[in-house]
């Protein structure tokens, strides 16, 4: 197949890119299950004028259905994607950005979505729905699941479904709150997650960031000594990644430790502790909920973030070297890709 695409390319030069772009427009249709036409060209980058023509083309094509409210995918159109989505990977390199990855960080596998969820809310969408692929196929019965908060995860809740409940699996939170929108508390993800496969849940209902006097005395109630030990038992983790500045100001540190973590090369933000490009802790918070030494017993741990702002801070989670997948975008990867050539070149 890939043979026959170059040498069509040698006669039709533009075929990749008409190609490309109309699996992308389609692909943003079923992410966004029904939407206008203007707002579509807006994120996609796209004049009205020639999306219009892609759009009747893909319609007279029957991969689009068209209504007066909006734009949705046909079931040809979803059949097509799916049929698609391994050919398009190969044919416009993620494949082998993927394979690139896996094998420098010692991953299970790595999967990588067309485009950049920093300027694209359908990407992220798409990070969500494939993250949430990733966990269906990992879960058990009777599993514990903890999650972290954010808004990728709380895109991969959205997703999650399952053709039979869940009764015996559990959601839990992977820490406290953070204070912030409630959509994007772990708590509010890991009930969503339960409520939508008819699975079982717990609360955390305690701050994210204690001192060592609150947390010595809220580790002593009972209540939180269990949800405490069931999150604690999770064979699976979800967690998203952070930039490390943006995570210590939005838990509001003391600019004195802020700038202790700038001179220390803090560079990313994960399960409440920030790490350097070399994946080593620089700073731990006194934190209820998973520790690091959980994360290094846990079975399946699951990374989900994307965005070329992020591709630092993603690589240095992975040097951490206790995930088991990552499921990233287009931007970030290339940044990831561009950081371990300029490690080999300058080894």
């Amino acid at each position: 197949m890939r043979d026959i695409i170059e040498l069509q390319q040698q006669l039709v030069p533009d075929l990749l890119s008409e190609m490309r772009r109309r699996y992308f427009i389609l692909h943003q249709i079923m992410l966004s299950d029904l939407v206008g036409r203007r707002s579509l060209a807006a994120s996609l980058g796209l004049t009205e004028r020639v999306l219009r023509a892609e759009t009747d083309f893909l319609k007279s094509q029957g991969l689009l259905e068209i209504h007066t409210a909006g734009m949705r995918i046909s079931e040809a159109g979803r059949q097509l994607i799916a049929e698609m989505e391994p050919v398009f990977k190969s044919l416009f390199g993620l494949s082998d950005m993927e394979e690139q990855i896996r094998e420098a960080f010692g991953l299970t596998q790595v999967i990588i979505v067309a485009g950049d969820s920093d300027g694209s809310p359908q990407v992220k969408r798409e990070l969500g729905r494939v993250g949430c692929q990733v966990l269906r196929r990992v879960m058990e019965r009777d599993d514990v699941v903890a999650v972290t908060g954010g808004s990728t995860i709380s895109n991969v809740a959205s997703f999650l479904t399952t053709p039979t409940p869940l009764k015996g699996n559990l959601f839990v939170p992977a820490r406290g709150g953070l204070g912030e929108s409630l959509d994007y508390q772990a708590n509010t993800i890991a009930s969503t997650m339960a409520k939508r496969t008819g699975a079982g849940y717990r609360m955390l209902h305690v701050p994210d960031h204690l001192g060592d006097e609150a947390y010595a005395s809220i580790m002593q109630e009972p209540n939180i000594r269990e949800i405490v030990d069931v999150i604690r038992s999770a064979r699976i983790v979800v967690h998203g990644i952070g930039d490390a500045m943006v995570m210590a100001r939005r838990r509001k540190l003391d600019s004195e430790v802020i700038e202790a973590m700038r001179q220390d090369g803090a560079l990313a933000e994960a399960f409440g502790f920030y790490f350097d490009r070399n994946g080593q802790v620089v700073h731990k918070m006194q934190t209820v909920g998973l520790r690091l030494e959980d994360i290094v017993k846990t079975e399946v741990v699951i990374g989900v973030a994307g965005g070329k702002s992020k591709g630092e801070a993603i690589a240095a989670i992975m040097r951490f070297g206790h995930n088991d997948v990552l499921v990233t975008d287009e931007a970030a990867a290339m940044e990831i890709v561009a950081i371990l050539g300029t490690e080999q070149s300058q080894a």
